[in-house]
């Protein structure tokens, strides 16, 4: 089938004081945030890691390096807005995005339907095509200990007609 892609994507960052948390584009309230050269949204980082791997077309590192300043804080949406802009402009769209965020803390189910409206309005697609759900990784490995935040996601594309 040449009419439709599955990308996959994963994004870690570590969480530390003085950073604020921003998941699916959604500021959350809690007293730890992702460390990273950008916002450190690691769901819109996954999110873009599987559009990209759909298509081939490598990772969010090649379009926004970590050792480029103008990337520096920069707002994932933004940049989301830009790999979405991309793929149109190979002939595709997304299908649907199904999504897990890996967290001990802050509890996020009640994020969840706010991140979903987020990423639906920046891409301009029904935030029913966007599935979100929200795990521990039960007290187990680096996100078990809380020292981060890990997120994965499936994109599945289909060819624009």
């Amino acid at each position: 089938m040449t009419n439709i892609r599955i990308g996959n994507g994963y994004d870690i960052h570590r969480l530390t004081e003085g950073r604020a948390l921003i998941l699916g584009g959604v500021k959350i309230d809690h007293h730890l945030g992702l460390l990273g050269h950008s916002d450190a949204d690691v769901l819109t980082h996954a999110i873009m890691d599987a559009l990209l791997g759909a298509l081939s077309l490598g990772d969010i590192g090649h379009y926004f390096p970590p050792t480029d300043p103008q990337w520096a804080g920069a707002n994932s949406l933004n940049l989301l807005t830009q790999v979405h802009q991309l793929i149109q402009s190979k002939g595709w769209k997304i299908g649907n995005i199904d999504s897990v965020i890996v967290a001990e803390q802050p509890k996020l189910k009640p994020h969840l339907a706010a991140m979903k409206e987020t990423l639906g309005k920046t891409l301009g697609i029904d935030p029913e095509l966007i599935g979100i759900k929200a795990t521990t990784n039960e007290k187990l490995g680096p996100v078990g200990r809380e020292e981060g935040i890990a997120s994965y996601s499936v994109v599945l594309l289909v060819k624009s007609t």
